[in-house]
């Protein structure tokens, strides 16, 4: 996942069983503990990914400004700390009009392609959700819109099956300042 720019934990996972000769599910580990062993990996491995995280979070807080009407959030890799050079921009958007986020790409000119994802609201529930994909600033950015009901209750992250982490632009703003002063004290500053 480190190297070849795999995020889909399953995928990732059939490809080590089948490289290794594992034919037992039970063996494979679990989606946290390959999320903990990956960002051992960078940390170790990749320190030059710190540039790439800090581009992608600021990337990230310019779209949380740009799409403030929809109450974004951002989440996934980049929020986590184990996005690299293959990562997109995971945001939430938030918005009982199916057809307002493409409309306000649609006023900005942003080119995007429509997808879909399942996105699991609970234990019980499940949503397809529309989903838009754009590139702005040689960065890819995944766009999922939800019902804004949806903001008060993090959706189900797809790792462990607990809420989501999402962070809004002021929580953003935080972290970004929070790393800056952990980086100059790291530096002797």
């Amino acid at each position: 996942m480190a190297e070849g720019g795999i995020r889909d934990y399953h995928q990732a996972k059939l490809k080590a069983a089948e490289r290794l000769g594992i034919h037992d599910d039970a063996s494979l580990p679990r989606n946290r503990e390959i999320e903990d062993a990956l960002r051992e990996y960078q940390r170790l491995f990749q320190r030059g990914n710190a540039e790439s995280l800090r581009l992608r979070r600021e990337a990230a807080l310019r779209a949380l400004d740009f799409f403030a009407r929809f109450d974004p959030r951002l989440v996934g890799p980049v929020l986590e700390g184990t996005a690299d050079a293959h990562s997109a921009v995971l945001l939430h958007l938030y918005s009982d009009d199916p057809e307002a986020v493409p409309r306000f790409l649609e006023e900005h000119r942003i080119p995007a392609q429509p997808r879909s994802r399942r996105v699991r609201l609970d234990r019980e529930r499940s949503h397809d959700a529309p989903v838009w994909l754009f590139s702005a600033e040689d960065l890819s950015f995944d766009l999922t819109v939800l019902p804004r009901d949806v903001l008060r209750q993090a959706p189900l992250s797809p790792i462990d099956d607990r809420p989501m982490r999402r962070a809004s632009a002021a929580q953003l703003r935080q972290l970004l300042a929070d790393q800056e002063i952990a980086d100059f004290e790291a530096s002797g500053g």
